[in-house]
């Protein structure tokens, strides 16, 4: 990649920069798809927050006990979770043993998902319909019932929040399903805010454009799409996983509990401009 690609999509600030504060001592906090990207951005936040980790993966073990191991390297507490978050079982297995571990669940933090293979509405099959709709909305479902649940029997409250995406208000080419899938989530995320309101359950979303990870910089390797994309963002930068971070710990702490139901853009511009 050239040198301008590089420095196209590399932090304007260092992440030393931010100030974190230990606001979230104490919380017992879900991450699912935690072991990498966006997810593990989004753990070791919570986990400079002061919050116990709980870092859900369903293949990548190694991957996660480095995420655990870097929570701890920062002074904060950690476990890895195995669990398919598309699989009721495994997620009432999961979601038990937090409790029983850990006596509570606080926060749950639904990220994990992703892009399916691309296709033409025309040519999408059954089977690539399924895999994103279990992959990006159907674990959303059965993880946030399994946490609402445990939140609502301690009776102390709780905080969901969703990782969704521009796809979830921008139709795009190919991307059907995608859209699908994200769109569904925001309406879960309000119909949820509204049926858990009284239990003091709030239910926000993270919605993010493009987030620089080993997932999506190859994509970026092409200069002019590289170009094309970043001309999309009026910052001036992609985003970065800290940055959808920021917007997952706004909704936990305790000044945010008059929210609920909302979608924060994490777009650096975006789709004001598309």
């Amino acid at each position: 990649m050239s040198q301008p690609a590089a420095v196209a999509y590399t932090s304007y600030h260092s992440a030393d920069n931010w100030e974190v504060y230990v606001r979230l001592q104490g919380k017992v906090a879900l991450v699912t798809g935690a072991s990498r990207g966006i997810g593990r951005g989004i753990a070791e936040r919570l986990g400079r927050e002061g919050a116990m980790v709980a870092v859900n993966y369903r293949s990548r073990e190694q991957e996660a006990l480095e995420v655990v191991s870097a929570i701890a390297g920062a002074g904060g507490t950690a476990l890895a979770w195995r669990g398919d978050v598309s699989k009721k079982a495994e997620v009432t297995a999961m979601v038990a043993d937090i409790v029983a571990t850990w006596g509570r669940l606080d926060i749950l933090v639904n990220n994990a998902g992703g892009k399916v293979k691309g296709a033409p509405f025309l040519e999408i099959s059954e089977e690539l319909w399924d895999e994103c709709l279990d992959l990006n909305l159907k674990g959303v479902f059965l993880c946030s019932q399994a946490a609402a649940r445990a939140m609502v029997a301690a009776g102390k409250g709780g905080r969901i929040v969703n990782v969704a995406s521009i796809s979830s208000i921008q139709a795009q080419r190919d991307r059907v399903h995608y859209c699908t899938a994200k769109g569904g989530l925001i309406q879960l995320t309000r119909t949820m805010a509204l049926e858990l309101a009284l239990q003091r359950i709030t239910v926000n979303a993270v919605g993010p454009a493009l987030v620089i990870t080993d997932a999506t910089r190859e994509r970026l390797d092409d200069p002019e799409a590289l170009a094309a994309e970043l001309g999309r963002h009026l910052l001036g930068r992609f985003a970065e996983p800290r940055d959808v971070a920021a917007g997952v710990v706004f909704f936990c702490l305790p000044e945010a509990e008059f929210y609920t139901g909302q979608i924060l853009l994490a777009d650096g511009g975006h789709t004001l401009v598309r």
